[in-house]
């Protein structure tokens, strides 16, 4: 009886998903990580309405049955794909659709789930308000079960104030002003990735912390639950393809942690991204299954040893391209799934070993496509746009981070935590020192097993795991004399004066490159115009292209002391044309060589400078 209700929960969510996913926009599930097979995909047509004069709540927008025009979710209004396309500042809108809730889903927790809204967010169920959630960046999930009636459609309203000229709030590259510049962007205003309902009943699970244990040879779990139920077991399975090689049961509580030990483990890593099937299975006081959970994970160590980054007990040279997550239909959300995959594939076929994923936390599609294809990452926070002398700023970055650190901490493919990048300042005043290192030990203590550059490219202000810095030098000699070593053996520093001083931390440059250079349809060699943003003057000819950049990529290359590089960047954006790629993921130059470059020996590249 208990293999029938499982296998029929299973057959209704593939039906309903069968149905719907033709023509619905991103109809895969969002969150591989934790995957349960009933789910509602609720992207698709919804009606919104702009509210300049954020006076929607005195005209009662909450109690709205449907507003005056259409809005194709999860894109942006700002995008293309959303069929609006609307550029101006957009400070508060409305969303509204209608939610079926299956009546099979009494007695169960519903949770409404919303893997990005940009910024502050209000939900409302049938004119009740129910949850509000800051932060652009976060994930977050509402309980609507008190709110909806079971068997009926009910009504959702969402309530979306977004305003990038607060300083307040992580904007990342999206442009303070009415158009985009220099690197600067087109605006992300509202939801911008997949919202789903999904029930869970009561004793499932909320979550599973899964850390990789690589000298012990083993995965430790530690979940927590909704509510703990008394005689509710959890049963943990390891699989490596379909062999178990561990399973465990314990008691469903906060406090069972298991430590899934094997007698010999593979590893994971871009030359082997081998990921273990995982399943997690709550059972009632009955032994009947009350949820079900598939995950995976990857056996990996990452540390900073003798200021080297190693992955897997060995070092390991980073070779990582700065990437924005900027699509020209969708701004922060790719039109599909496959995008995100392509946008790795890409990469990879570029030399690129990984990436550090810039001012933009990605969604969790992109991060499954980076453990299953071996590609290493770097996450950081949308930090630009806020004003670190403000306390509400750090305070709302503070919550918000804490949230992206729990969402991600299971991924295979981040390999390090970069919260802040740039914190431009002319001096070390006392709340940027405080905000660093608020923002150094939070992450610390939440992910103890990664290490932490705590402000990319300057200006480090306080304790850091990796030293990082940020140059745009053109020229190949004079870059390589820049990176040098000092006198005292300090390594490059934009602003010495405002920044802490280095003190043996791993060092790396992770920006350098912005190497201009325009490519049209018409013309299969083109210098840089004024229309046009990037570093430096752009090269006249494509062998003037490819000669600076192996000059830089060498030069970094060549530098001992520097434990991995991050190259600007993947791909043009809009108006920014320092890409290996255009805006639309076409080629700009011959890939064969590019990759020959990028993957050039240390050893190769220190002969050059002899």
């Amino acid at each position: 009886m208990r293999t029938f209700r499982l296998s029929f929960v299973v057959v209704f969510a593939a039906i309903f998903f069968t149905v719907n996913a033709a023509d619905m926009p991103r109809p895969e599930y969002p969150r591989p990580q934790f995957e349960r097979s009933e789910w509602i995909n609720l992207n698709g047509t919804w009606t919104y309405i702009f509210d300049f004069g954020n006076s929607g709540a005195e005209q009662g927008y909450e109690k709205s049955t449907g507003f005056g025009n259409k809005i194709i979710v999860p894109f942006c209004p700002e995008s293309s794909l959303s069929g609006v396309g609307h550029k101006d500042f957009i400070n508060a809108m409305w969303y509204q659709r209608t939610l079926h809730i299956p009546q099979s889903w009494t007695g169960k927790h519903v949770m409404l789930n919303f893997g990005g809204v940009d910024y502050r967010s209000t939900i409302y169920i049938n004119g009740r308000r129910v949850q509000e959630h800051f932060g652009g960046s976060a994930s977050f999930a509402v309980d609507i079960a008190p709110y909806v009636n079971f068997g009926a459609d009910n009504n959702l309203v969402v309530h979306v104030q977004d305003d990038v000229r607060s300083r307040v709030q992580g904007a990342g590259k999206q442009s303070d002003r009415l158009h985009s510049y220099s690197c600067f962007y087109t605006r992300v205003t509202g939801i911008w990735q997949t919202v789903w309902l999904e029930p869970i009943a009561k004793g499932g699970l909320k979550a599973c912390r899964i850390t990789p244990d690589l000298d012990n040879k083993q995965f430790v779990f530690e979940p927590s639950y909704y509510e703990i139920e008394p005689g509710y077991k959890l049963e943990v399975k390891v699989k490596e393809g379909a062999k178990t090689v561990f399973r465990q049961e314990v008691t469903a509580a906060n406090s069972s942690i298991v430590a899934a030990k094997m007698s010999k483990v593979k590893t994971w890593s871009p030359e082997s991204p081998f990921l273990y099937d995982i399943e997690l299975t709550v059972k009632n006081e009955r032994g009947a299954i009350a949820d079900y959970v598939k995950a995976y994970a990857g056996m990996r160590k990452v540390e900073i040893r003798n200021r080297e980054f190693y992955l897997n007990n060995a070092p390991y040279y980073l070779r990582l391209v700065l990437d924005q997550g900027y699509y020209p239909d969708g701004q922060w959300t790719a039109p599909t799934d496959e995008q995100l995959k392509r946008d790795i594939v890409l990469s990879q076929q570029a030399g690129f070993n990984g990436a550090r994923l810039h001012q933009k936390v990605f969604e969790q599609r992109y991060l499954y496509w980076a453990d299953k294809l071996g590609y290493l990452t770097w996450g950081e926070y949308a930090s630009w746009g806020m004003d670190w002398t403000n306390p509400v700023a750090a305070r709302n970055m503070l919550s918000e981070w804490d949230e992206c650190l729990h969402r991600d901490y299971n991924a295979p493919c981040i390999i390090a935590w970069s919260p802040l990048n740039e914190s431009w300042k002319e001096d070390i005043d006392e709340q940027r020192t405080r905000l660093t290192n608020d923002l150094y030990f939070m992450t610390k203590r939440i992910d103890p097993t990664r290490p932490v550059s705590a402000a990319s490219g300057g200006m480090h202000a306080g304790f850091t795991d990796i030293f990082s810095e940020h140059t745009y030098e053109q020229d190949r000699l004079k870059l390589y004399q820049q990176l040098a070593l000092d006198k005292e053996g300090s390594p490059y520093i934009l602003q010495k004066r405002a920044s802490a001083p280095y003190k043996g931390e791993c060092y790396m440059l992770d920006e350098f490159g912005g190497i201009t250079w325009v490519k049209k349809t018409n013309a299969s060699e083109i210098s840089a115009s004024d229309e046009f943003w990037g570093y430096g003057n752009g090269p006249k000819t494509l062998e003037e292209f490819y000669t600076r950049l192996e000059g830089q990529v060498s030069a970094v290359l060549a530098t001992d002391h520097i434990a991995g590089f991050c190259f600007t960047q993947i791909t043009d954006v809009e108006q920014e044309k320092n890409g290996i790629y255009t805006y639309d993921r076409q080629t700009k130059f011959d890939m064969n060589r590019i990759r020959q470059i990028i993957t050039k020996s240390r050893a190769k590249a220190r002969s050059e400078f002899k």
